[in-house]
């Protein structure tokens, strides 16, 4: 079975969808409060769910534009699983060397300058180490980790992967 551009992009968004709603479930429903770490994480997924529903909806034809919207998708899903690895990372260290707890993500966008924001956030505070929810002994910044793990892999084949050409063949009528 040959899996369409189309197809892919709209697994893609599906998945997006779905990631996004464990994540609002596990915020208003269970009660955690998202991280800055967290916050974005979500953003680089919802950057690939409006990608990839772009490419559904689109559905280019050439393949420099199903390589445009798969190689935006790979970046934004990449955004998402760096800033996961760095959150896994900050819950791993020594608690001596977890860094202090600061103002939230609302008080520095409304303080600083979006550069200094972003410098803040990705050094990461102390309330990014801790681990107040796991499922089968790990954290959910490593599930978060390994789904986007996942997208990764399957966003990279996307923008790798060749394209048959769809056009009929010269000579043949429809």
């Amino acid at each position: 079975m040959q899996w369409r551009y189309r197809s892919v992009s709209g697994f893609l968004f599906l998945a997006s969808v779905i990631g996004m709603a464990f994540a609002l479930y596990l915020e208003h429903v269970q009660g955690l409060e998202p991280c800055p770490l967290c916050v974005f994480q979500r953003i680089g997924l919802i950057g690939l769910g409006l990608i990839s529903l772009l490419a559904f909806i689109h559905n280019p034809n050439s393949n420099v534009g199903k390589r445009v919207y798969a190689f935006l998708g790979t970046l934004s899903i990449l955004w998402s699983a760096g800033v996961a690895a760095r959150h896994v990372w900050l819950q791993n260290l020594p608690p001596d060397q977890v860094p202090s707890c600061g103002p939230g993500l609302d008080y520095w966008l409304n303080t600083l300058p979006l550069k200094s924001v972003f410098q803040q956030v990705l050094t990461g505070s102390g309330e990014c180490a801790v681990v107040d929810w796991t499922f089968l002994g790990q954290s959910l910044p490593v599930w978060s980790f390994l789904f986007f793990a996942v997208l990764v892999l399957v966003s990279v084949w996307q923008l790798l992967r060749n394209y048959a050409l769809t056009t009929p063949k010269a000579g043949k009528k429809k």
